[in-house]
This record gives C-alpha cells, sequence and structure tokens, in this order.
C-alpha cells in the first residue's frame, strides 16, 4: 500500500545536471525524515542526503556537498534532489526512502520503504 516513486534520472556527461524527485503515497510524508540513497554496481547502498520533515535541517554526503540540493514539497508529498556538476563517481542506482533518524544527522539510515529507483548514469 506504500508507494515510492523516483524518477529523473538519466544519462548525462560530467558537468551536467539532473533533478531527481520521489513521489510518496501511502504514509504519513509530511512527518517524515526523507534522504536520497543510491548504490554503485558491486557496493553497498550508501545515504546522499537527508532532509527534516520541515526542512529546517539538511544533511549530505561529503563527496556531494557544493553540487547536490535535497527540497521537499510536503503538500505534493514529494522529495526532490537537484543533482549539479555531475561527475563519473555519481552513477548509481538512487533510491528515496524515510529516514530512521528524524534529526538528519551526519549518520542516518533507511527505514522501511524503499522505492524502485533511477538510474543515474554520468559519462566522462
Amino acid at each position: 500500500q506504500v508507494q515510492v516513486v523516483e524518477s529523473g534520472g538519466g544519462l548525462v556527461q560530467a558537468g551536467g545536471s539532473l533533478r531527481l524527485s520521489c513521489t510518496v503515497s501511502g504514509l504519513t510524508f509530511s512527518a517524515l525524515a526523507m534522504g536520497w540513497f543510491r548504490q554503485a554496481p558491486g557496493k553497498e547502498r550508501d545515504g546522499v542526503s537527508c532532509i527534516t520533515w520541515n526542512g529546517e535541517t539538511t544533511t549530505y554526503a561529503d563527496s556531494v556537498k557544493g553540487r547536490f540540493t535535497i527540497s521537499r514539497d510536503n503538500a505534493k508529498n514529494t522529495l526532490y534532489l537537484q543533482m549539479n556538476s555531475l561527475e563519473p563517481e555519481d552513477t548509481a542506482m538512487y533510491y528515496c526512502a524515510s529516514v530512521r533518524e528524524s534529526w538528519c544527522g551526519s549518520l542516518f539510515h533507511a527505514h522501511n520503504y524503499w522505492g524502485q529507483g533511477t538510474q543515474v548514469t554520468v559519462s566522462s
């Protein structure tokens, strides 16, 4: 009954931009911290960015600071990730999920709601 749908991925050249979106239904989106996670082939799934329920606090992995911006629109039950200055190292499947740590600390983990993912591929 919980639906989490990511979109906006694609193939871009290094230095390009993409905007990912995640639309959520079946849970109380406005009360949850949300995050973006990514997984490259053969590697673990890592947290990219987290945002608290009201957007007051955002956190980013060191590798994306200054390049990615997370935001949310609670009225639309939608989470966004603006990705600029993309690098080949950003290539991964990107997932949207609720976050266990409501305060969005420097270390955060996905909770129970994973989407199907959207592929981001950055060519050099």
